[in-house]
């Protein structure tokens, strides 16, 4: 069977804020982690990792992108998308949001344009893709 995981079960494990739940996320990643069970992560939970470290737990963006690119980079969890993932954290840490990262990094590792209707992050984003 395949577990999907929620926002909140990679928040208790990165921040431990709550011990029980702390220890009932990472019996479920030591779990994944021993092949007892399939783990997969979507990127829209990443994201709103991000958002909730960013504005509840006032993680700064360095932080952050430190403990995702180590926890999405264990080859236990099935990541979707994870190369995307673990090559934004640069543009991320350079104070870009989370979305506008991921699309920079989906650019570059698809060789494609991104297209939008605001002038000022367009000519942001492909400054940073020449």
């Amino acid at each position: 069977m395949i577990d999907l995981i929620d926002t909140n079960i990679i928040l208790r494990y990165l921040v431990g804020d709550d011990e029980n739940l702390y220890q009932k996320a990472k019996q479920i990643f030591e779990e994944a982690k021993e092949g007892k069970r399939e783990i997969h992560i979507k990127v829209v939970i990443i994201a709103e990792c991000c958002y909730v470290l960013e504005s509840f737990y006032k993680k700064n963006k360095h932080e952050i992108a430190d403990s995702m690119e180590i926890f999405l980079s264990q080859k236990w969890l099935k990541v979707e998308d994870r190369s995307s993932l673990l090559s934004m954290w640069h543009w991320y840490r350079e104070n870009l949001h989370f979305v506008d990262s991921y699309l920079l990094a989906c650019s570059k590792q698809n060789k494609s344009k991104i297209i939008t209707f605001d002038k000022e992050l367009n000519e942001k984003l492909q400054d940073y893709l020449d």
